[in-house]
């Protein structure tokens, strides 16, 4: 008779081959999208993590349960950066999450037309402008960020940038990181008067539901 140490030993053993099988599919298709696009096929992602198809649908039923857990791993590195850079001083944190974010998202090219629009990771994405909104006002109490710098700049900023990282995809991985200095140093205090008017929060919800429809 197999004893009940026997037994749990083995669904340990299993539990941890399939969390492990899991993680590998997740690695393989972040690399594989992040070269090829997300048309690519779930064959590949499956013969890159070194496991059958059907461990892949066992983990992952459909392509976009896959896509959606990507997503979510992403989101939740942003959540983390977010409120790390919340504890930095002096106003600080604004600028530390840019540049993380942007890290964060230069690694993950292939998430990037889901980044915004994803069902499953609503919560994620809110409480992450969150944090980010109000790490700009920080930044301006701190007098690092002028004062006429909205929310809605923040958008643009993160809009912008994944046309550069995605445009520069296969030439370099660090590109993008010339233009957010750019972008940064055009928000600090003394900068010359901005003559248009920001977008309003209605705008920045019409051009996420026209850029990135449900």
């Amino acid at each position: 008779m197999t004893s009940n140490v026997s037994v749990q030993g083995s669904e340990k053993v299993l539990r941890r081959d399939a969390a492990e099988n899991r993680q590998r599919l997740l690695d393989a298709a972040a690399t594989v999208f992040s070269a090829r696009g997300l048309d690519v096929g779930v064959d590949e992602i499956a013969r890159v993590a070194g496991v059958g198809i059907g461990t892949l649908y066992r983990r992952f039923p459909t392509k976009d349960a896959l896509i959606s857990e990507l997503v979510r791993q992403v989101l939740e590195d942003f959540l983390a950066l977010a409120h790390d850079a919340a504890s930095a001083p002096e106003g600080e944190g604004l600028e530390q999450v840019l540049y993380g974010s942007g890290a964060i998202l230069a690694s993950n090219r292939g998430c990037l037309s889901r980044m915004w629009n994803d069902d499953q990771t609503t919560v994620l994405r809110n409480e992450y402008r969150r944090i980010l909104f109000e790490l700009l006002a920080q930044a301006k109490q701190h007098g690092r960020i002028r004062e006429d710098a909205t929310d809605a700049d923040l958008d643009l900023i993160f809009w912008s940038l994944r046309g550069v990282i995605a445009t520069t995809r296969g030439v370099t991985d660090t590109g993008w990181r010339r233009i957010m200095a750019v972008m940064i140093a055009g928000l600090r205090p003394g900068a010359d008067d901005l003559d248009a008017a920001p977008m309003s929060a209605q705008d920045v919800a019409q051009v996420m539901d026209n850029l990135w429809p449900r």
